[in-house]
């Protein structure tokens, strides 16, 4: 028993609903520095602010993954996540510009953007569950391309509502201008009725069959369990690795606190601690052989194929370049280029509404390179092609500092589409060959990780670095960020994949 081959518009229709989250990802990027900033944040406080996106992911999007690989209803497996998701995302873009003070604000951004993890994490999955081997690459590349579509649309909302339908894009003092806010009312009824499409003009394989294909697949997936076992890890080494993260974490916040240093890095690790003890009470748990979600979601983490491993690497220092660019972006271009701080002048919100065109193009060549690139990864591999959208990225990043006009800065956006377009697709390619399909939502959420993490690196230190080190100017995380990006570049070299590409009609 074999899984059937797709049509275009089937991959299509099941890969739709990735337009609405991406274009709700994309207001929330290109614009929350800007909220933040309008309603009174500092610009060495911004990242802090920022901490709820990755914070959201790291916890949310394993245990939905855990959850939705044991789900059955009406609706399917992965489609009521979706659906949830997209409802509660929708009412938080609503809600997000009219916020009265900042605190609110960052707490609405918590709730966004764990709302998008609910729906986002299942997406990918999806594309394990629904789709042959042969078909995979092309199912992420084609999320990859309503992802860049999504994003181009809603980065560029406030700009055209500015400077097309004439709505004002400057307001008094701790007031958000309409042409964001009627940005993000647009945003909320597209997240919605795009998910809406998937959910229901997509079908999903029952877990019967599932485990039927599973049974009969001769796919090498690194000897990971399908079980509810919690094999290939030892309770002593569980506890010895918890105790170690524990002690780090205790230790490098005593130095934090005994050298009076920014309290930010408390955030980093006291988790570090809190990871630990998770880790040192599973081990404790399995000794009495207790086993649950819990158990196996810590225990699993443990046992990742080794191909997820180096790919983890990659994704760290790939998403730590992107949350510096997505933090800084508006404060570099705002002062660097532009020369202005003051978030009431007309300079400034000009220069934040260009932002959103750059954050445009970027978007933009993502969706026009996404199906060029499983024909260049078809001559040159993988890996290769990988490696060459990521250093395209990190020069683009660097060549920034160099730039004195707004117009040019349009050319470093190209190089870091063509990284994003990579970065959404090639990656998980490599990935799912690698996974058992029992485990498929599980481990997707679990290398969530490593877009998260990074993210929580650079909001906890981002803000103390540039502060300590280069003066508050932001123009120097954008360059942080892009020596990152090559540096994963390199290190894809290291990933071991067998991902075959190959290229249908």
């Amino acid at each position: 028993m074999e899984k059937r081959k797709l049509s275009f518009w089937e991959i299509w229709n099941m890969s739709f609903g990735f337009l609405g989250i991406q274009f709700g990802f994309a207001l929330q990027n290109a614009n929350t520095s800007r909220i933040f900033e309008t309603l009174g944040a500092e610009i060495d406080k911004i990242p802090i602010l920022w901490i709820a996106a990755p914070v959201s992911g790291l916890i949310i999007q394993p245990v939905i993954g855990y959850f939705s690989d044991r789900t059955w209803t009406r609706l399917g497996r992965r489609r009521p996540y979706f659906l949830i998701g997209a409802i509660l995302s929708s009412l938080a873009l609503f809600v997000m510009p009219n916020s009265p003070t900042l605190w609110i604000a960052a707490g609405t951004l918590w709730i966004m953007d764990a709302s998008i993890n609910v729906s986002m994490e299942p997406f990918r999955a999806f594309v394990g569950d629904n789709l042959p081997d042969e078909q995979r690459a092309l199912g992420f590349v084609m999320q990859s391309f309503f992802i860049g579509t999504g994003a181009v649309v809603g980065s560029i909302l406030p700009y055209l509502f500015t400077n097309v339908f004439d709505v004002s894009n400057v307001a008094p003092k701790g007031i958000i201008p309409d042409a964001v806010k009627w940005s993000f009312y647009i945003g909320g009824i597209v997240f919605l009725l795009s998910v809406l499409w998937t959910v229901f003009k997509s079908t999903e394989y029952t877990p019967e069959e599932l485990h039927a294909f599973e049974a009969n697949s001769k796919k090498d997936t690194e000897d990971i369990s399908n079980s509810e076992t919690e094999s290939g890890v030892s309770t002593k080494k569980q506890l010895l690795l918890g105790l170690l993260f524990a002690g780090i974490g205790a230790l490098i916040s005593f130095l934090i606190f005994e050298n009076n240093l920014a309290k930010e890095l408390y955030i980093l690790f006291v988790g570090l601690i809190f990871m630990g003890v998770l880790f040192v009470i599973a081990s404790q748990l399995r000794t009495k052989k207790v086993q649950n979600g819990f158990t196996i979601i810590m225990t699993d983490l443990l046992n990742m194929p080794k191909t997820m491993q180096k790919l983890a690497w990659v994704q760290f220092f790939s998403w730590f370049a992107l949350f510096s660019m997505w933090i800084y972006t508006t404060q570099a271009v705002t002062q660097h280029i532009f020369g202005t701080t003051d978030t009431t002048s007309k300079i400034y919100n000009d220069a934040a509404d260009w932002v959103s065109v750059l954050f445009t193009v970027y978007n933009g060549i993502a969706a026009a390179v996404a199906f060029l690139l499983p024909v260049i990864a078809k001559k040159v591999g993988v890996r290769a092609t990988h490696l060459l959208a990521l250093c395209a990225g990190g020069v683009g990043l660097i060549s920034v500092y160099f730039i004195g006009d707004k117009q040019m800065l349009i050319l470093p956006m190209l190089g870091v589409g063509i990284a994003w377009a990579s970065i959404l697709s090639m990656p998980y390619a490599m990935l799912s060959g690698a996974l058992p399909a029992a485990k498929m939502g599980y481990y997707m959420g679990v290398f969530n990780f490593f877009v998260v993490i990074p993210q929580i690196v650079a909001a906890t230190i981002l803000g103390f670095v540039i502060k300590q080190f280069f003066h508050n100017e932001p123009i120097y995380a954008l360059i942080i960020g892009g020596v990152s990006m090559i540096f994963a570049g390199l290190l894809t070299l290291r990933v071991n994949s067998k991902t075959k590409i190959e290229i249908h009609e």
